[in-house]
């Protein structure tokens, strides 16, 4: 029987060189450098042909124009809210910059769908839906607005450079149409509802004047005691009807605890008391016919004169409710192509040809080692 043969200390520790699971850089070294003239020429090789590809590939050009974020008049319904201060933040949570909300109308669809209408972009993106072409513009444009200075940033990019800068400047016109046109201010609001109670107020005067034609008026009978009854009367009517409206406008912003909407509850409770005593019986010997006609005409006089100023002023806050819309730097046709960046490209796939080669290489010389050694251990 021969005697078992022991491994020796040297079999022992090749073995355990040949078996361990980790590389040292020493091999990485030895494995890669007699490739590295073959890898050099590959990068070299793949930076070339990326270059001649990016040659082929059409320049696009990139237009910037900047835009200071507009700001509204201040009206006096507005001012009256700016000046709760910080409790106005209490009704409906954080409000947002009016630059975000400008860059979300240059953004939204009806914008977007002018503008493709406008340069027919349908043609231009090849798109054969809207959709599609919708998403190239929104793919070819950013609009951002600064946290700091509030400029509002917009970048058209386009095959040609004149094209770009015409997108670019039109965004600016497109969110002065949306402004000036579609925005229903609260001053717009306040003019057409007097606008409606004065054409309404002018046809009731008309009406009263004529039944005070028809009872007999004449210019002596103005100097008789009715005419200061039927003033003092007009004219208190017609405060609770201006009284009237602005407690409506008041509950419209404000619950009924607040504490104008309380001070003005409690002129309306005097006005109509004061109504009631005027509305008493008179001992007067002019006609009662007469008496009433006058009031009325009295009345519909005054409140015509309170709707014809509150008219004025409503249209005096929305003439200075338009949003301005300033151009800082209009866009204008880039001189240079913004993309591709052709030496980028090719720097980009040479050293990514570069990369792949050696690690290529290196990973078949290292088998190639290894397997021998391998099966030199197991025999």
């Amino acid at each position: 029987m021969q005697p078992e043969i022991q491994p020796t200390e040297m079999g022992m520790q090749t073995y355990a060189e040949v078996d361990q699971d980790g590389i040292s850089l020493s091999e990485i070294y030895e494995a890669t450098r007699p490739h590295l003239l073959k890898a050099a020429i590959l990068s070299i090789s793949a930076g070339v042909l990326a270059y001649g590809v990016a040659l082929l590939l059409p320049p696009t050009f990139t237009a910037r124009t900047s835009i200071i974020s507009p700001q509204q008049q201040q009206n006096s319904a507005a001012a009256a809210l700016a000046s709760l201060g910080a409790l106005a933040g209490f009704g409906g949570g954080a409000v947002k910059s009016p630059a975000d909300q400008y860059v979300a109308i240059m953004q939204s669809e009806t914008v977007s769908n002018r503008l493709i209408d406008r340069f027919k972009l349908m043609d231009v993106y090849e798109a054969k839906y809207r959709v599609d072409a919708l998403k190239a513009l929104g793919s070819n444009v950013r609009i951002s607005a600064g946290k700091k200075d509030g400029l509002i940033t917009v970048e058209v990019d386009d095959k040609t450079a004149e094209r770009a800068a015409q997108i670019a400047n039109a965004y600016a016109e497109e969110l002065r149409w949306v402004s000036n046109n579609m925005a229903l201010t609260e001053a717009q609001q306040r003019r057409s509802f007097f606008e409606q109670q004065l054409k309404q107020t002018k046809q009731d005067l008309l009406n009263a004047q004529l039944r005070v034609q028809k009872t007999g008026f004449t210019s002596g009978a103005l100097k008789s005691e009715p005419r200061a009854a039927a003033e003092s009367y007009a004219r208190t009517k017609a405060e609770i009807s201006a009284a009237e409206i602005r407690m409506a406008m008041l509950r419209k912003t404000l619950t009924e605890n607040a504490p104008e909407v309380q001070q003005q509850a409690s002129v309306l409770g005097s006005l109509r008391t004061q109504l009631a005593q005027l509305e008493q019986p008179t001992n007067s010997p002019t006609s009662q016919d007469y008496v009433s006609a006058f009031r009325e005409f009295k009345y519909q006089e005054a409140l015509f004169d309170i709707f014809a100023k509150q008219f004025e002023v409503a249209k005096l806050d929305e003439a200075r409710d338009g949003t301005l819309v300033q151009v800082l730097d209009p866009a204008v046709p880039p001189e240079r192509k913004s993309k591709p960046k052709r030496s980028m490209i090719a720097a980009s796939s040479a050293l990514l040809a570069g990369l792949l080669s050696v690690v290529i290489f290196a990973c078949r010389d290292l088998r190639r080692r290894r397997v021998p050694a391998a099966n030199g251990i197991a025999a």
